[in-house]
């Protein structure tokens, strides 16, 4: 089904959907109720963004090339009628996504809005420590979920989102990404992703779940700054070529909509598996780095919170709610 033409957004949809061949500007102002200047003037500010619009004589605007941004437009022409999407409000720079998306939420916004922006400028992750959020070469988005679940349930959705990130980095790009518990994905043992995930609540009823997802996608090795450089890497150096980053993003939300429904009907079980199967931490001997104790054993699974279960060398079951894990010696 073809877009409506309301503004210049859904213009961009429309050329877009017409796969090169052009327009008419007298019918795509018929149809937005506009003059055939405001057109013209739309199609200008799409050239000021970078998309490449050429007007062919008694025929109408063809669409040429597209630039490398997460704008609505072309992260919605790879997502087409998926439902999960509400909304998508992007920035070219931010402090974080995720004040905005805190904001967004109190006001009103529904689930399924997206904030994403090209550049951060003070990213954070887990512990608030920060994360290297390089302009124009990653995906740096929160995500606004408002489930009716109790808030204990919350951190479920911590696993949903990294098991839906691996499964969009592998139809993407055809690379495996691996789960490090709590909240980082690894290529090839480095890290290319991380998760943060925050709540507003009542004390029995979720408000609304916020999902803040980083990926390095197309940074290059000089990208990294040197305290990195042995511990990051990005999509594009793995694969081995540049990838789309609308259409990563696109793949991410896509994913997350799918996985939270499948949550929402049958249970955690199902999550919990694949959580597991995608996991680099299980089944390896590591050491829980806690602020008051170092924990070493066996990571054996996790429980429904999301917990990390270690066996330890006496046998004992330990769970780990909050450590930075490390490879034991």
């Amino acid at each position: 089904m073809e877009s409506k033409v309301k503004d210049k957004d859904s213009l961009l949809r429309r050329l877009m959907e017409a796969g090169g061949e052009p327009v008419s500007g007298q019918m795509l102002a018929d149809e937005a109720g506009v003059s055939r200047t405001a057109i013209w003037k739309w199609v200008r500010e799409l050239e000021e963004e970078g998309y490449t619009v050429r007007s062919v004589r008694k025929k109408g605007y063809v669409l040429e090339a597209m630039p490398d941004l997460l704008t609505p437009a072309l992260i919605r022409r790879h997502l087409k009628d998926d439902p999960f999407v509400s909304d998508i409000i992007h920035y070219e720079s931010v402090g974080s996504t995720m004040p905005i998306a805190h904001r967004e939420a109190q006001n009103g916004a529904s689930g399924g809005t997206v904030i994403v922006a090209e550049e951060q400028t003070e990213g954070r992750g887990r512990l608030a420590r920060p994360w290297s959020s390089t302009a124009g070469k990653g995906i740096w988005m929160s995500v606004i979920l408002k489930p009716d679940i109790p808030p204990h349930r919350a951190p479920q959705f911590t696993l949903i989102a990294a098991v839906s990130i691996c499964r969009a980095i592998r139809e993407t790009a055809g690379v495996e990404a691996r789960i490090k518990w709590p909240n980082d994905l690894l290529i090839g043992g480095r890290k290319v992703t991380g998760i943060l995930t925050e709540l507003q609540a009542d004390p029995d009823r979720v408000q609304a779940i916020i999902i803040g997802i980083g990926i390095n996608v197309n940074q290059e090795t000089e990208d990294f700054p040197e305290e990195l450089a042995d511990i990051a890497t990005s999509v594009r150096i793995q694969s081995g070529h540049r990838i789309d980053r609308a259409a990563l993003a696109a793949a991410v939300l896509r994913n997350i909509g799918f996985y939270s429904k499948i949550y929402l009907e049958e249970g955690f079980a199902p999550i919990k598996t694949l959580w597991e199967e995608n996991s680099d931490t299980i089944g390896r001997k590591v050491n829980a780095v806690m602020m008051r104790e170092t924990v070493t054993g066996t990571a054996i699974g996790i429980t429904e919170e999301g917990v990390l279960e270690i066996r330890t060398e006496d046998g004992a079951i330990r769970g780990i709610y909050s450590a930075d894990i490390e490879p034991a010696e």
